[in-house]
């Protein structure tokens, strides 16, 4: 690489990690390389690039702006380099995001028979209810549900999944049945990450904003609240098909249950034709339906 482009790996590490010394340490060389790198950086770009105090690190607007087209630098370069190595195989760094609850039950074991797949490529697997800004924290692909409107990032379906309203057949039995979605207004509902609760009524999407004194960010908490008795819960269904086979919850409305919901893979544009990421969603293609359909 050009020496006018030395110091672009210090520069996003130290951004993406928020020290100077965490950077250092991710790059396996001393805290004061890592500081020359970045002020020479600095210099040959004519502007500053972080606000530096003795507590925080923080990118200047500039930073913003640049790390953005560093990142895709070194993206690009690792993919040409692994493009042109003796293996032929691709390689570099792979980041994903993916909810917890998905991550952990079907998106986790097909990226670790993936790593098996392709030894040259270094994944690291975020699972966290949290939106991430793909493009500005520097991850190469997120799995997402529902409506996406981001014109910055590239979408494929890769599956699909449905929301069950449900409740025990305890609590059923001792508050009764609700006949519509105007209805649950009447009963305890158990509200998680999502603040919305959606319906279809007559062909047409229906919104409800459910009410209740149990809330958890937690989809495994709030279907062992609804087990427990407390009241009424609705859930993808990775989380309570097993408990509707079961018995121990029981579908309300079901003639009101929205239909499918998409499972995108959700990645930058300029990054759509790397290997790496083309190769993971043609599995998470092949293999994350089946997942979901097998429960």
């Amino acid at each position: 690489m050009s020496s006018r482009w030395h110091g672009i790996d210090e520069f996003v590490a130290v951004a993406t990690l928020g020290s100077f010394a965490g950077a250092a340490k991710q790059l396996g060389i001393p805290t004061s390389t890592v500081s020359r790198a970045v002020a020479r950086l600095e210099a040959q770009v004519r502007t500053q690039l972080f606000y530096r105090t003795t507590r925080k690190v923080a990118l200047t607007e500039s930073g913003r702006v640049f790390v953005d087209h560093c990142r895709r630098i070194i993206a690009e370069r690792d993919e040409a380099f692994a493009a042109l190595s003796a293996s032929g195989e691709p390689g570099g760094e792979l980041r994903i995001t993916c909810s917890t609850a998905l991550g952990e039950g079907f998106v986790a074991p097909i990226v670790q028979d993936f790593c098996l797949a392709w030894p040259q490529i270094n994944v690291t697997l975020d699972l966290s209810n949290r939106i991430v800004d793909l493009v500005a924290e520097g991850y190469d692909l997120a799995i997402r549900t529902g409506d996406m409107s981001d014109s910055r990032m590239v979408r494929t379906r890769v599956a699909s999944r449905s929301l069950y309203s449900c409740a025990s057949p305890d609590y059923l039995e001792r508050k009764g049945v609700p006949v519509s979605v105007t209805d649950l207004a009447r009963f305890d509902c158990l509200i998680g990450s999502a603040l919305i609760w959606h319906f279809e009524v007559d062909g047409a999407d229906r919104a409800f904003r459910p009410k209740g004194r149990w809330r958890c960010n937690s989809g495994v908490a709030i279907a062992n609240a609804a087990l427990a008795g407390l009241g009424i819960c609705q859930l993808p269904d990775f989380y309570v098909l097993r408990h509707l086979a079961s018995g121990a919850l029981v579908e309300i409305l079901p003639d009101c249950r929205r239909r499918e919901e998409p499972i995108w893979a959700v990645y930058p544009e300029q990054r759509h034709l790397m290997p790496k990421v083309r190769l993971l969603v043609d599995q998470l293609k092949m293999r994350l339906g089946a997942a979901l359909v097998a429960l």
